[in-house]
Parts: structure tokens; sequence; C-alpha cells
């Protein structure tokens, strides 16, 4: 009897192990690399995922859009991810017909770590470009305190930080700044690297928001969301139409809401100082970068099934990760390009 018993538990057992094993191994490995600026809610879509298709797993490696950029034009990944839009000749660079895949809108913010001063700080447009031109150098600098009456700004030079890597952040930032500082726009430029007249960098998103936290007396540029985990306040900054707006869901919604109605085919659009009394002046999409035809047409049957997850379900958990949902237009624009994923 216990025999017979012990026969049955040890088939059993083989079984599941067999079972398990075939299981492992028909999982798809899908590989992405770039952006830090989505990387919250690109962690929380492939966990969320992975409970409703066991069969496959995402591995994602947060290296900037430079990187991301770099690593699916040479096809050693299988989406790459950016929040810099690729130009006409990075996309002939690219060795077949590359797409640009939006999946949310984000704000990227100015924060700082003032003593003393724990919110609340206003700054006009030009003001930022001028501190990252080196040109306002200390926090009470008149151009910075008469617009924040009240508020205790210390006699102490402004360090600055920005991004060392190749980034999608700094390239919305910096086409940001181009747009507001016509100084800026023929000194510096905009772009994923520039050549910073002041000021520390920082690798990743993570990278500046932790020399922002560790650092006293200093200013940089984030996605809303690591100001957030990090708990590092972010200033108000004037618009287009002179009024001081927050980064917020609705104001980064806001900013997108006319660029949008001439949404072009390739989905390659700035919106950053955009028109509208409530439009945050620093907004961006980020985007997937996907071949429209897939070297793995397994790999690539997941990965469409993903995308449409995605631009769906995974749309209405955007707003609770900082993050502003694609306009309905837009989201019937990516439905139809995602169907040319082959």
């Amino acid at each position: 009897m216990f025999s017979l018993v012990r026969k049955s538990l040890l088939a059993l057992l083989v079984a599941s192990a067999l079972g398990a094993a075939g299981q492992a191994s028909a999982e798809t490995l899908i590989n992405g690399a770039g952006a830090t600026f989505p990387y919250p809610i690109y962690s929380k879509w492939f966990s969320e995922y992975a409970k409703i298709d066991r069969s496959v797993k995402f591995n994602y490696q947060s290296i900037g859009s430079g990187g991301g950029i770099k690593q699916i034009t040479a096809g050693t990944v299988d989406f790459g991810a950016s929040d810099k839009f690729l130009t006409d000749a990075e996309l002939k660079a690219a060795p077949g017909k590359l797409l640009h895949i939006p999946t949310v809108m984000g704000a990227v913010v100015v924060t700082y770590n003032l003593p003393g001063v724990s919110g609340g700080l206003k700054l006009k447009s030009a003001d930022v470009a001028d501190i990252y031109l080196g040109k306002i150098t200390k926090w009470n600098d008149p151009r910075i305190a008469d617009d924040n009456p009240g508020v205790k700004l210390p006699n102490e030079a402004i360090v600055v930080v920005h991004r060392s890597d190749g980034s999608g952040t700094t390239s919305i930032f910096t086409d940001y700044l181009s747009s507001v500082s016509p100084e800026w726009s023929s000194k510096v430029g905009s772009g994923a690297s520039v050549k910073w007249p002041a000021g520390l960098g920082g690798k990743g998103n993570e990278g500046v928001a932790g020399q922002v936290k560790n650092t006293k007396n200093t200013i940089g540029y984030v996605e809303l969301a690591y100001a957030f985990e990090n708990k590092l306040p972010y200033a108000s900054l004037m618009n287009k139409s002179g009024k001081f707006v927050e980064p917020t869901i609705k104001s980064t919604s806001a900013a997108a809401a006319g660029a949008v109605k001439h949404m072009p085919a390739d989905y390659r659009i700035s919106l950053v100082n955009q028109p509208g009394a409530d439009a945050y002046p620093i907004v961006g999409f980020t985007w997937l970068l996907v071949y429209e035809h897939q070297k793995d047409a397994l790999k690539g049957k997941k990965l469409v099934e993903f995308l449409k997850w995605e631009l769906h379900n995974g749309q209405k958990m955007a707003p609770a990760m900082l993050y502003a949902p694609l306009p309905a237009n837009v989201v019937k624009m990516v439905d139809k390009t995602i169907a040319t994923i082959k």
C-alpha cells in the first residue's frame, strides 16, 4: 500500500516538474531599454501584464533615451524607449522601419533643495534659462525674489544639476529652454545631450533627483514622478500665457490639448511651451520604438498584444503614477499604427 502511494506521489512530482520546466521553456522574454522618464509606469505595466499573460516576461533596462535609441538601432533589444523623437537621420540609420508608439505624457519639473523653502517657489521661464546659462547665480537674485514675495531666499550660490547621460528628459527640457530663451537656443540648443554652461551631472532621472536631494541650494530637472517619489518640491513656472502653473495631470493634459488636434501620423511632435492659461510649459510624450516588421514572429505577436493592452487598460493606471493618459484621438491613431506591426 505504502509502495503504491509512494509511486503515485513520485509520478505526480515528476509530472509537476516536467510541467514547470515546459512552462519555463515556453516563456517569451522581450527585452527593452531606454528612457528613465517613464520607468515608474513601465515597471507597473510590466508587473501587471505578467499577471494577465504568464507566458511573456519583459526585461527593461532604464538607461536613458540615448542608450535606448542606440540599442534598438543596433537590434540588441526588441524595443527601445525614448522621450526624444528620432530625427530623420536617426530613422534612416535604423535597419528597418522604426515606429514611434506614444505611451503616456509627462511633466518635467524644476526641483530644488533650499533650506527653509519647502515649496511654493515661482520661476519665470526666462529666469530658468538664465540660471542654466550661469547668468543668475544667487538664490536671492532680484529676478527670483521679485516673483516670490515673503519667501526667505538665501544669499547662496545656485548649484545647477543636469543629466550626464543621453536623455529624453534633457531633450524636453532643452527644447523648452530654447523656446523661451533666444540666447539658450543660439548658444546651447536642444537635444538629448548638450554642452552645459554650468553645473553638476547626474545619471538618469534617479541621479539628478539624488543630487538635488543630497545637496543644499541645488536646482535640477526631473520627471514629476521622481520628484514626488523623492519628496522633492518643484516650482510653478510661468507659461506662454503669463500664468504661473504647477505641474499636474490636468496642466500636463492642457499642454497637449491644442497640439494633438494636428498630431502628425508619425507622432513626432513637441509639447513644450504650448498656449493656454492652464498649460504647464515643460511637457512631453514618451514613445516606445518598435520595428514595423518583427524578426521573431512570436515576440512580435506578444509585443503587439502588450501594446494593445497598455493603450487601453494601461492608460487607466497613468494618473495614479503621475503621468497623463493619451488623448482619445491619439489612442485611435495609435490603435491603427499598432495594427501595422507584423
